[in-house]
């Protein structure tokens, strides 16, 4: 495979992340037959087409009482554009979960990079554990911005450089910042997503509280937005019970 760079696009930035269910098999009534087969064995294949609205007292139950493995009965796959910064978060959730991201060892990477958007908290107070954070001024949010940029355009001019010097791209790309957007596919269960969704969202529903860097929590955001179309009566048992994964 050569190393010979393309033609340079010029730098980019973003400030969203994107999320898009590409491919699910995921329903509340999946839930049920795993559930019913403990008591009903073979019988518990005719819960497969059954109305899962007539059994939604059994979906709360066992999210209530944390009878987690029902849960893990379907499958959903997403395609994910955000910063590095993310996925290197991301991948600490490891039960129940696959993933596989683009490479900059066999592709060359493109100049498109993150800066915080106008709604983006900038400021930290408080001590580690016991912080907040809060709006930044006008200034920081510019500096932010200034910076960030001129950093990124130094980093992928230096990238291009030794790419077209020959170096191969599994060493060129070592220059190259966090704050660059690469793509993933990551596939998880229901129950593995209500992990994540406890430990990377904040919720009013939440009981126990959680304080997830903003940018994955946008991302947690759209992946729930997914998966509660998919499964109401499941969604709906995770939150009134605390949003804590059974």
């Amino acid at each position: 495979m050569s190393d010979t760079p393309t033609e340079s696009a010029a730098p980019s930035f973003r400030s969203d992340v994107t999320v898009e269910l590409v491919k699910h098999s995921a329903a509340d009534s999946d839930v049920l037959f795993a559930a019913r087969v403990s008591t009903a064995g073979e019988q518990s294949l005719e819960e497969v087409t059954k109305d899962p609205e007539r059994s939604k007292g059994l979906i709360n139950f066992l999210m209530r009482d944390r009878h987690g493995s029902p849960f893990e009965h379907n499958s959903m796959t997403f395609f994910i554009s955000a910063p590095i910064f993310v996925f290197r978060e991301f991948m600490r959730h490891r039960a129940g979960w696959s993933y596989n991201e683009e490479s900059g060892r066999y592709r060359e990477l493109q100049p498109v990079f993150y800066v915080p958007g106008e709604s983006r908290k900038l400021v930290q107070e408080g001590r580690p554990g016991k912080y907040v954070f809060v709006e930044g001024t006008q200034a920081q949010h510019e500096l932010t911005g200034r910076v960030m940029a001129d950093s990124y355009r130094a980093s992928y001019e230096a990238y291009q450089e030794m790419l077209a010097a020959g170096v191969a791209r599994e060493v060129a790309r070592t220059v190259l910042p966090v704050g660059l957007y690469s793509s993933m596919y990551a596939t998880c269960n229901a129950r593995s997503l209500m992990h994540f969704l406890g430990l990377r969202t904040q919720h009013e529903a939440a009981t126990v509280p959680s304080f997830p860097q903003r940018e994955i929590e946008m991302v947690g955001e759209q992946m729930e937005e997914a998966w509660a179309k998919l499964m109401p009566l499941t969604h709906a048992a995770y939150n009134k019970n605390g949003r804590i994964a059974p």
